[in-house]
């Protein structure tokens, strides 16, 4: 019989309502074009793969387990709590055919303990989720830059807010680029 192994990221930005919905976004639609996503549980087999790399230590090659991803995305503060995404960010998601229903919330003390993942768009991002989780005991999260996967070696992500539909365009293609690698690496 199969096991459940269950996989999460957190994605965050500064508001929670451009850059990390975004993210989420197009991570969600990549987990479910590869039907690995939280609403469809889907067998895999380790034949050519490394089953620590699922978090599945005892399952020997061959064999078939359930993976399923938590996809979430939040602040750093609270200017945003309570908004929807920002409207050019959602046409942009239009454009390119991906849902984008999010509410702006702030990063929490359980996301630190609860995600795999969480990964920030900018320095400053990483600056205060590293400084947060300082003080939580049971830190589990892997934090780090969503650019460190991005193949282009853009790094960071630049917050569009002050920015035209243009900039929205640039956030979309580098979360495109860096979520796939992400999830061919976290897979």
């Amino acid at each position: 019989m199969a096991e459940p192994v269950s996989k999460s990221v957190l994605f965050v930005c500064l508001g929670n309502i451009c850059r990390s919905p975004i993210a989420e976004a197009v991570f969600r639609k990549l987990v479910t074009e590869q039907n690995l996503s939280d609403n469809v549980s889907t067998i895999l087999c380790l034949k050519e793969a490394n089953p620590n790399a699922f978090g599945a230590e005892n399952c020997e090659k061959n064999s078939f387990f359930l993976l399923q991803w938590r996809i979430d995305s939040a602040a750093t503060s609270t200017y945003e709590i309570g908004n929807p995404p920002d409207y050019r960010g959602q046409n942009c998601m239009r454009k390119h055919g991906i849902p984008m229903t999010h509410v702006a919330r702030q990063v929490t003390k359980e996301d630190f303990a609860t995600f795999d993942y969480i990964l920030c768009m900018d320095e400053s991002n990483l600056r205060d989720l590293n400084r947060k989780s300082n003080h939580i005991k049971n830190c589990k999260a892997k934090i780090e830059l969503l650019g460190s996967y991005d193949p282009q070696k853009q790094l960071i992500i630049e917050d569009p807010y002050y920015g035209n539909e243009s900039d929205f365009e640039t956030v979309y293609q580098q979360c495109v680029r860096c979520c796939r690698a992400f999830l061919e690496k976290a897979c």
